[in-house]
């Protein structure tokens, strides 16, 4: 198990799902972790659904780290800088930032989006807001995170910012709104990290397989061999550990290959291969 006893990590789209995973899996290796999502136990849910950030601190108190939460809308700009500015206050820097961030399944059933538009169907027989729908809910908040976290880092000449994602790499994901808004993730980490680099900040991408989310357990999508949130939450603390992690700047990362990397297990004691995408 990593050691980050000491370390201030952040982690934004906490409420529940891959977020609430790195949350967890942070809170192992004994991090201060300040998780971060729209959904609270004292105001609105998105989607009405019963997980909150409130939650997911208890879970990290419980893995064996320092849970606190903030109530933050990550699409505003002005939110997250306001979120940041309270975590630098309070505990004087952030050591690892992760965007957990996505918005893009609000209203998806496992076919269909919440316009009716089924997963795939071809761009030219589809309205385009949709794709700003999921821009909004994933890249930009990266970006606006990236940005609100990029000065303290700096400053500090040291830092993780990891981005979670879906590899790309491999080929088309099977619907051009969602590929292009993963596509954009994946570039971002490529751009981040040529601007931080130097500076002693490290920034990449994060992809998990198949996750067993809240969500995907409600629609009965879950499959033998999905992973759950915690996987890629060990992945990112095995990340937060490796004194040579600026090696692994600019890239997405499958979980899959970390996990045999850095010899970490999900928590039924599989370790899942990457996902290949059509296979």
């Amino acid at each position: 198990m990593p050691d980050l006893s000491g370390k201030i990590c952040l982690v934004a789209g906490a409420s529940r799902g891959v977020g609430r995973g790195l949350a967890r899996g942070l809170g192992e290796a004994g991090a201060t972790v300040i998780v971060t999502a729209r959904s609270s136990e004292t105001g609105p849910r998105t989607e009405m659904r019963p997980e909150a950030i409130e939650d997911t601190a208890r879970l990290v108190d419980l893995a064996g780290g320092r849970g606190h939460h903030f109530l933050c809308d990550h699409r505003s700009e002005r939110s997250t800088d306001e979120m940041v500015h309270w975590v630098l206050r309070r505990f004087g820097r952030i050591d690892v930032a992760a965007c957990a961030v996505w918005g893009g399944n609000e209203g998806f059933d496992g076919e269909r989006y919440a316009d009716g538009t089924a997963w795939g169907t071809p761009f030219w027989r589809r309205s385009a807001e949709p794709y700003l729908g999921l821009m909004q809910a994933g890249p930009v908040p990266a970006l606006l995170l990236a940005r609100a976290v990029a000065p303290a880092m700096v400053a500090a000449g040291s830092g993780l910012l990891a981005l979670v994602s879906f590899g790309t790499e491999d080929g088309y994901l099977g619907d051009i709104f969602y590929d292009a808004a993963k596509a954009a993730t994946n570039r971002l980490a490529v751009a981040l990290a040529q601007d931080l680099g130097p500076r002693g900040v490290t920034a990449l991408g994060l992809s998990p397989g198949p996750v067993a989310t809240e969500r995907a357990r409600d629609l009965g999508t879950v499959g033998e061999e999905d992973e759950s949130p915690l996987y890629a939450g060990r992945a990112l603390a095995a990340l937060a550990a490796d004194p040579a992690i600026a090696s692994r700047a600019g890239r997405t990362w499958h979980v899959g290959d970390l996990a045999t990397a850095y010899g970490f297990a999900d928590d039924d004691g599989r370790q899942p291969k990457r996902h290949y995408v059509g296979g």
